[in-house]
């Protein structure tokens, strides 16, 4: 799977109407210099801004740089004390609760190579559990804080929408028993800037080679193969 974060990043600046120029990083390149340089971490997504020379990784704290930045109609956020720390607190939870557990869920059930069935069942409790919280706050409301789409609501966009492949589900079962959260995704997923985020997402893995399930080249069998390639610092186009 491609890293989820870059694609929240893309729908932030779309919906406020923001230029950008997107800078395709190989999964080979992003543990090398001149990359470290930038995210020492080594991961996606980072962002240089030449108007203010500023860099940032980490998918939280560019949101946070941006909106503070750029939103200057409050367009994805609130200018009251209440609202900004409500959406302070979800994001938080994205970050700490959603990402985390997805992501450890999708590595049992789709890249680990051996199937830990405790770890599996652990994991995507843990991913039922999170939408159990969306769902019973998304009774009765339309979006996370106050009567608008903000920057909170977003942030859990990109991984609710990969549920079906993280858990290894039809599509049309990903939100069965949470009709909150489905109508929730739904409202969202039908707005320009999702549907030109993944326009983006396509063409950028079609550039690179790699399948849009696995986020791999089609030669490459398991992630592990793929991972092993690259430490060898071998040739992994397609």
């Amino acid at each position: 799977m491609k890293p989820i974060r870059v694609w929240l990043i893309l729908v932030i600046l779309e919906e406020l109407g923001l230029p950008y120029e997107i800078k395709s990083i190989k999964f080979e390149e992003v543990k090398k210099k001149p990359y470290t340089d930038i995210n020492p971490n080594g991961r996606v997504p980072a962002i240089e801004d030449p108007n203010t020379d500023i860099i940032l990784w980490e998918s939280g704290a560019i949101v946070q740089y941006i909106i503070e930045q750029y939103d200057v109609q409050k367009t994805l956020t609130y200018d009251t004390l209440k609202e900004r720390h409500q959406l302070n607190q979800w994001l938080q939870f994205q970050m700490s609760g959603q990402g985390p557990y997805y992501g450890v869920a999708a590595w049992f059930n789709i890249l680990h190579p051996e199937k830990v069935p405790s770890a599996i069942e652990r994991y995507n409790d843990q991913l039922k559990r999170v939408l159990g919280v969306l769902e019973g706050w998304l009774e009765n409301r339309q979006w996370l804080v106050g009567d608008k789409i903000t920057y909170a609501d977003l942030a859990f966009l990109p991984w609710n929408d990969r549920i079906d492949t993280v858990i290894c589900c039809e599509p049309e079962q990903k939100f069965a028993g949470f009709p909150n959260v489905r109508a929730w995704h739904g409202r969202m997923i039908s707005r320009p800037s999702w549907k030109r985020a993944m326009e983006t997402r396509v063409l950028l893995m079609e550039e690179q080679g790699l399948q849009n399930d696995t986020g791999r080249p089609a030669r490459f069998k398991t992630h592990q193969d793929y991972e092993a390639a690259v430490a060898r610092g071998e040739n992994t186009d397609p």
